[in-house]
């Protein structure tokens, strides 16, 4: 089974940036879907961005323009590059991981996940 662990996020004011990361280790697949998902006090876990198997990155239409999710192969590590924020982005913040090709960015499609890291945004 993979293990994800998370750094990065913080405190920053609207109009700051921040960087998360995701290492993985332990059994890492080939072929693996891999995303990021935010969920704010009181609301629902919601995807950010997603990196497909193609190594394409898709967001949805809030995040695009903001959001840059990226791995390194190397390290084994995702990344997710936050710019612009503003107080609606604070949140924990998870990542994801599934074996095999991407479902969707939904939480039911991921099995593996990140412990969380909290992104405060003040205005």
């Amino acid at each position: 089974q993979v293990q994800l662990v998370q750094s990065g996020g913080g405190s920053v004011q609207a109009g700051g940036s921040l960087r998360l990361s995701c290492a993985a280790s332990g059994d890492i697949a080939v072929t693996m879907c891999m995303a990021w998902f935010r969920q704010a006090a009181g609301k629902e876990r919601e995807g950010v961005a997603i990196l497909l198997t193609t190594g394409t990155p898709v967001y949805p239409d809030s995040m695009k323009g903001r959001f840059t999710i990226s791995y390194d192969n190397v390290k084994n590590t995702l990344y997710l590059r936050m710019n612009n924020l503003g107080p609606e982005d604070t949140g924990m913040y998870f990542c994801a991981q599934r074996r095999g090709h991407c479902d969707g960015l939904k939480v039911a499609a991921f099995n593996s996940w990140g412990q969380g890291t909290q992104v405060t945004v003040s205005s």
